[in-house]
């Protein structure tokens, strides 16, 4: 079990994207100095939708520096475009992704302490930001999404510092394997409705899964 990991900041303003000028968030820049983590993510980041982004349970956004090489790979026109901070992220690593970390984790960035709450939803502004249409799609269908932190503990940090393991959600499910679950087709409703009861779940994802299997209970 991976315990540290080197990360790398990212914030932005609101711009427009390219083609249709709607608003995003998605352009960010590399964090040079200590800055402010609070509840609702870090001090100077913006979001364009606040209906479905931003808020305590998408504070911040981490992105798995190692999944660009298969973006790359499949979108080979947008590959130059393609660098930690690009997909919109707050926090880029190369030393985790979806199956290192569980749902519910506490970790430790600075003096702030941070959860795992849920995934990143993927959204047609990406396809339009790298102009590569069907990417927000493989990016869902292959799970290689990313996550969202809770702060249960605002503080500072400095762009030097390390992601700690702080509390290990030992015997929760990897995100990974959640996510899995949350696709399967005919999933085992026991093993559902247990992942919703999962200490540090976001409310929208638990709210999700419990409609779900009322919807698959007989």
């Amino acid at each position: 079990m991976v315990h540290s990991a080197s990360v790398s900041l990212f914030i932005g303003q609101v711009r427009a994207l390219p083609e249709s000028g709607r608003p995003t968030g998605m352009y960010k820049t590399a964090v040079q100095t200590p800055i402010t983590l609070g509840v609702n993510g870090f001090d100077g980041d913006q979001q364009a939708d606040l209906r479905v982004h931003g808020g305590p349970d998408k504070a911040v956004h981490l992105y798995p520096t190692r999944h660009y090489a298969q973006l790359a790979a499949k979108f080979d026109d947008a590959a130059a475009l393609m660098q930690p901070g690009s997909m919109g992220e707050n926090m880029a690593t190369p030393d985790l992704d979806e199956h290192d970390v569980r749902l519910g984790d506490v970790w430790q960035l600075g003096t702030a302490r941070i959860q795992v709450c849920q995934p990143r939803n993927p959204c047609w502004k990406i396809d339009e930001r790298f102009g590569a249409d069907g990417m927000a799609l493989f990016i869902d269908q292959h799970l290689l999404t990313g996550w969202y932190w809770r702060v249960l503990q605002t503080g500072v940090v400095k762009p030097t510092d390390r992601l700690l393991l702080h509390e290990a959600a030992s015997h929760a499910p990897t995100l990974h394997q959640a996510m899995m679950l949350w696709r399967e087709h005919r999933p085992d409703l026991d093993t559902l409705s247990a992942l919703a009861e999962i200490p540090g779940i976001a409310k929208v994802w638990q709210d999700k899964i419990r409609q779900r299997v009322r919807y698959l209970t007989p």
